[in-house]
């Protein structure tokens, strides 16, 4: 019984992590669905949420104003969600020298980042929405990547590939990137497929028509995008569209980070637990299910395989699980002196990766607990989680 219980546990945790990715690569080479993609240059609106950015504002703002898109079909809409800093001031300067293009919106009070959007959507004029975050550095060419895509009418939504950047090779910023590596790859292969389930709030794009407003607690770069799959339209992936971004270089900050993302995931999960029909949504539903409510569920089977393989350990003939119990031991033992050794110049790769694995599924586990109590969260500091 506790044998079967450790093997089902480290089989589903393979599965998550390497079991999906295999399957959703070789389904790719089956059922290859290409987006047809034409060059295309609608009017583009960008919106952006900012609170206190003035660190980062200005600077994006410029990014945007030099990117290779026509100037009078492109329009850039800052939120200020209640800032108490020179954000404001910041916008408005541009705002003055580019007149008709930059408009400046102030939410009071503070709602968070789902709100803003729904306030900046009731002043679009463009035919697709880009979706940008107030740090976020766009690749030149990154909107005709993105908008190339909806001359297919089966796409409803696009998202870019980020790659995150940091100053220092810290833990943090080591683990963010192979994160994102490998999320890029599954997302690549699932839009072949279909539709990806993942995608990344700071380069994305929807068409106008298809924005359905949130509410305050929802989490956008989850919800809406599985709003546009239940309104029949594809969400895609443009690797082409590159987004440069600082990845969090303290754990602290890191973690918090983790466990917002998680807890608003959980409750989109629900929110939308009707996606999980297959008799309806068919392959999207095993997709959703594999690589979003399995994946944030995970430290479950973790958990498990750490208690029933330390109950194995009395049984005669325990070698193997002896084994076994070593090599979680080193996992997480190298995840809890990873930082020790990044300060002794003695860390590696391995030793980053482990500790990011432990504390995403660590904040999962912590999310979910906040998730079972009903906490629900939509306002946070920027880079602080």
């Amino acid at each position: 019984m506790m044998a079967a219980l450790f093997w089902s546990s480290v089989g589903l945790v393979a599965y998550v992590y390497l079991g999906y990715p295999v399957a959703i690569w070789a389904l790719a080479a089956i059922r290859n669905r290409s987006v047809r993609k034409h060059n295309w240059v609608p009017n583009v609106s960008i919106v952006i949420a900012a609170y206190n950015e003035e660190q980062h504002i200005g600077a994006t703002i410029e990014n945007k104003l030099s990117l290779d898109y026509p100037r009078e079909k492109l329009e850039i809409i800052v939120v200020s969600d209640e800032s108490t800093d020179q954000t404001d001031r910041i916008v408005r300067r541009y705002a003055e020298a580019e007149r008709g293009t930059i408009t400046l919106l102030r939410q009071v009070p503070r709602c968070g980042k789902t709100s803003a959007l729904n306030m900046a959507m009731r002043h679009v004029r463009g035919e697709i929405v880009v979706f940008s975050d107030a740090n976020s550095i766009y690749g030149r060419d990154a909107l005709r990547a993105l908008v190339r895509n909806f001359r297919d009418p089966s796409v409803g939504y696009v998202t870019g590939k980020m790659v995150y950047v940091t100053r220092d090779g810290s833990i943090a910023g080591d683990g963010c990137s192979a994160f994102m590596k490998y999320e890029n790859f599954l997302r690549f292969h699932e839009t072949r497929v279909n539709s990806v389930v993942g995608v990344d709030g700071g380069i994305d794009a929807v068409r106008a028509s298809l924005y359905s407003e949130m509410r305050p607690d929802q989490l956008p770069d989850f919800v809406l995008p599985l709003s546009v799959v239940k309104h029949g339209f594809r969400v895609v992936y443009e690797p082409e569209a590159l987004l440069k971004e600082e990845a969090l270089a303290d754990l602290k900050d890191e973690y918090r980070m983790r466990v917002r993302v998680a807890l608003r995931a959980f409750w989109a999960l629900y929110d939308m637990r009707g996606l999980f029909n297959p008799l309806r949504y068919g392959i999207f539903s095993w997709q959703l299910l594999s690589h979003k409510a399995l994946r944030y569920l995970t430290f479950v089977p973790l958990v498990i395989a750490v208690v029933a393989n330390a109950m194995l350990l009395r049984e005669p003939n325990s070698l193997l699980y002896k084994l076994t119990f070593l090599g979680q031991a080193l996992l997480y033992g190298l995840a809890v002196s990873a930082k020790t050794l990044e300060q002794r110049r003695v860390g590696n790769a391995v030793s980053a990766f482990a500790h990011y694995f432990a504390l995403v599924n660590v904040a999962s586990g912590h999310a979910f607990w906040k998730f079972l109590r009903g906490e629900k969260k939509s306002i946070w500091k920027p880079r602080t989680g």
